[in-house]
């Protein structure tokens, strides 16, 4: 069964262009294109679709409006010219968030992350710049990301803590946050060791930036990051504690 969808975009080229995809895929059944969130709106009041293809920018309301007024949880890929929107998307729990231009290969990939299964056999090309993130070996002392639409560098040292935001991973630094597709799980077993530890299901902090630990709480640059209960042994052991 195909994955049934519509288009919310303002711009006509760029909205052919996605359904040529969606045809292309032969996964995707378009059911509607609007182009403005009131129409999408009164469509998907009467009839509800697996996803939603979403841009940001439009007349009147804006897509994430869209979000805030839908009475029911599709998957939502966003499709938008500019970055900046990036973090804002990612509290709204996206399935994805294609940069435009974007490629076929591009597109497949962001249709492997929503909830119906995909073929696994999909005719994508990796190359080093769609896979997230680049990690070196645990002995070096900075590490790639994926982030922004570039493979961004990081020094291990200047990262405070890995926040795990569903299918997305925040790294908090002293001047900027950074987001990127991944998993906590998959950064831990590339982290282990060194100046990283998990002390929480949804938390990575890095040992050196610690202030302090009041209970099951610890203080870290201004930030406070809960300890997970299976995790307190660990950062006790990892601590030098006097």
């Amino acid at each position: 069964m195909k994955i049934t969808c519509i288009i919310v975009e303002d711009i006509q080229i760029a909205a052919d262009f996605l359904k040529k995809f969606c045809d292309k895929s032969g996964l995707i059944e378009v059911r509607g294109h609007f182009l403005n969130v009131e129409d999408a709106l009164a469509y998907l009041a009467q009839d509800q679709v697996d996803l939603l293809f979403l841009d940001i920018e439009m007349p009147g309301a804006t897509g994430f409006e869209l979000l805030d007024r839908l009475t029911y949880s599709p998957r939502i890929i966003l499709t938008t010219s500019k970055t900046e929107y990036a973090f804002d998307a990612f509290q709204y729990h996206v399935s994805d968030y294609l940069k435009k231009p974007f490629t076929y290969n591009r597109f497949l990939e962001a249709l492997q992350k929503i909830a119906r299964p995909v073929p696994t056999d999909l005719p994508i090309v990796h190359t080093a710049t769609t896979t997230s993130p680049q990690v070196p070996s645990p002995d070096m002392e900075f590490l790639f990301i994926k982030a922004e639409d570039k493979l961004v560098k990081l020094v291990k040292n200047d990262i405070f803590f890995i926040e795990s935001m569903r299918d997305y991973v925040k790294f908090v630094t002293a001047g900027k946050n950074y987001m990127t597709y991944s998993t906590l799980k998959n950064l831990e077993e590339k982290l282990n060791g060194g100046i990283f530890l998990k002390v929480h299901r949804s938390f990575i902090v890095n040992i050196n930036k610690i202030d302090d630990i009041r209970g099951n709480t610890i203080y870290l640059q201004g930030n406070q990051i809960p300890i997970g209960k299976g995790h307190k042994d660990e950062l006790v052991k990892r601590l030098n504690i006097l």
